[in-house]
């Protein structure tokens, strides 16, 4: 097994250093994605414009995650990384790496392999408006043009316009819910 590479300001403590030489992302190995199998209870789903951006991604920086995975008597049953298992079929992805995607093995039972892979994909949260209208407007402001910007980040030309016309967002919002009708259920403060 290669010990993966530590920088440290300090000598770390010896029970550090062994659960960093155990953690399953010290020992990525690359398998063929054939050897891979879906596992049959993934509730996660992704649309097809998301894909795309994903398989954008792994062109563009590369993987930067691997699958995990639960070796079977059958090769490796896929505990989080469908998605990005899945578009290492896509033609360039499969051309690129030669069909091989990162792997980083566990070990769990039946219920533990369920629970790890709901824990995976609702770990990964979501994007909030506000923080995402600056990174467009800092991406206008920094040149890039607005094809671009909706080609690396996967939006559609509206949604851009609208993030990059932060100003006033709150306020629109707020206006909204001021003109709200509320039943005698619910008293506003």
């Amino acid at each position: 097994m290669t010990v993966p590479a530590i920088e440290s300001a300090s000598p770390l403590p010896d029970d550090v250093r062994g659960a960093i030489e155990r953690a399953a992302v010290s020992r990525v190995k690359w398998v063929h994605r054939d050897c891979v199998r879906a596992n049959d209870y993934n509730p996660n789903r992704v649309a097809p414009p998301e894909l795309e951006l994903l398989v954008l991604s792994i062109l563009e920086d590369g993987f930067t995650q691997p699958l995990v995975v639960l070796r079977d008597g059958s090769g490796y049953l896929l505990i989080d990384g469908f998605h990005r298992w899945l578009v290492s079929d896509d033609a360039r992805i499969r051309e690129r790496y030669g069909g091989f995607v990162p792997a980083a093995e566990i070990e769990a039972d039946p219920v533990h392999r369920m629970m790890s892979t709901i824990r995976h994909n609702r770990a990964r949260g979501t994007h909030a408006v506000l923080p995402m209208a600056g990174i467009v407007r800092t991406i206008l402001e920094a040149g890039v043009p607005v094809p671009e910007i909706e080609r690396g980040l996967g939006m559609e030309p509206e949604e851009v316009d609208r993030l990059a016309d932060r100003s006033g967002m709150p306020e629109r919002v707020g206006k909204r819910l001021a003109k709200a009708e509320f039943g005698r259920a619910w008293i506003p403060s």
